[in-house]
């Protein structure tokens, strides 16, 4: 009896549908990805391109040559990271302000 209780326990969980975290990062690959600045671009191109940001962050580092100076720019729908006037990295800021982790997928 404990056994075909076991099995049929073990049959109704192995077809529950499966729901999963989506990760901001799967998110923006499935829709509609924002473009970002490319690395190796100059300031002056980035903004030429993405207008001017919503905000310039103070700059960190330059304490020594192995420490560059690195500048924060914050748009909208993403953040660049520029090593003296350069792009190195862009990243796409969260889906919401209220957002503190993955969006749950919606099944469909």
């Amino acid at each position: 009896m404990l056994r075909s209780a076991l099995i049929a326990a073990s049959l109704a969980l192995a077809t529950a549908p499966a729901y999963a975290d989506r990760l901001l990062i799967e998110r923006a690959q499935i829709g509609d990805a924002t473009e970002l600045p490319a690395r190796g671009l100059t300031m002056a191109q980035v903004e030429a391109k993405f207008g001017a940001p919503g905000q310039k962050l103070e700059p960190r580092g330059g304490q020594s040559a192995a420490w560059p100076v690195i500048h924060r720019w914050v748009y909208p729908q993403f953040t660049v990271y520029f090593e003296r006037s350069r792009v190195i990295d862009a990243v796409l800021n969260r889906a919401a302000p209220q957002e503190l982790g993955p969006a749950p997928v919606t099944p469909g």
